[in-house]
């Protein structure tokens, strides 16, 4: 983590040491915490460590690691699907979130990468959910880096999904289904409300059999949780859907059952090149593939890498 301490005020610093300076930025750190980093030396200014009763220094950059939370380790090896001097393509696993964030901080497809390829400047051009498969684009340049995120962000990608359901002869397929969708900082899931349309998906009808379905699924907006709110809109929730219909909560170790939903299309005109590209992932849903083995619930035990199939 980087901070910058602040200039100085005409009446001079507010602190008289860069720890009582860190005491009063910190605040949800124990200041016995702060000690006991100072003393490990693993506070550094641009000269190095910093001692525990060194002076406050205005406009100065403090960098140090946060403590990190126990991390399970996701099972699943991320897939490269493509690279060049620009972009990094991979397929992301089930259960790895895309950065950092809450408790997953190692255990991310961003960390992993970075440190996999040796490209510390990788950032992502957008982000699947943790219980989203597929296909994940990084950027190498941060100079670069912008235009690539502009394109998701002004929804000039073309990104399609797959998914497995519940196959329901009444439902009429192709349909577009349209809602609105709200996800409030610090509720888990998302809802539908009345109100102006800011969510619009596409569904299609791939094939089914032995009462299930694979299903199509073409997003015009990027709102949170937006295909699996609106397939279990249409009555047929994705299979391993832990948020809806209803909330379940288990183990972050627990990897039997997989969303089955796959990101498995990228189309876009590079900003660059000007040229049309696309991408398609390797991966394959398993409950289609293998229903029984999905379903058994024996895929992965914790704490065992390995390769395979989502």
């Amino acid at each position: 983590m980087r901070l910058r301490t602040p200039a100085d005020t005409p009446d001079g610093p507010r602190w008289a040491t860069m720890r009582d300076h860190l005491v009063e930025r910190l605040p949800r750190v124990d200041p016995a915490r702060i000690d006991a980093m100072l003393r490990e030396e693993r506070i550094v200014d641009r000269s190095g460590p910093i001692a525990p009763d060194a002076p406050f220094v205005p406009e100065e950059f403090l960098w140090f690691h946060r403590d990190l939370p126990d991390e399970a380790p996701v099972p699943f090896e991320i897939g490269i699907v493509h690279r060049d001097d620009d972009l990094v393509v991979v397929d992301k696993p089930h259960f790895l979130a895309t950065i950092p964030r809450g408790s997953h901080i190692l255990e991310t497809a961003l960390v992993r990468l970075r440190l996999e390829l040796d490209l510390p400047a990788l950032s992502p051009a957008h982000r699947l959910d943790r219980p989203t498969a597929g296909l994940l684009m990084f950027v190498v340049h941060r100079e670069r880096r912008g235009a690539y995120q502009t394109l998701f962000r002004d929804r000039r990608v073309r990104k399609t999904y797959e998914a497995v359901a519940r196959h329901d002869p009444a439902l009429t397929l192709p349909r577009t289904v349209e809602s609105r969708i709200v996800k409030e900082r610090g509720i888990i899931r998302a809802y539908e409300e009345p109100g102006p349309v800011n969510a619009v998906t596409h569904v299609e009808l791939m094939a089914h059999r032995d009462g299930l379905a694979r299903y199509r699924l073409t997003p015009e907006t990027g709102r949170t949780h937006q295909l699996r709110v609106h397939m279990n809109r249409l009555g047929v929730p994705i299979l391993g859907d832990d948020f809806y219909p209803e909330l379940t909560e288990k183990p972050l170790d627990d990897f039997r059952r997989p969303l089955q939903l796959l990101a498995s299309e990228l189309e876009f005109r590079d900003p660059f090149s000007g040229t049309m590209r696309r991408f398609t992932t390797r991966l394959e849903l398993r409950a289609w593939t293998s229903y029984e083995q999905w379903a058994s619930q024996h895929h992965a035990s914790p704490g065992t890498r390995t390769e395979g199939r989502t």
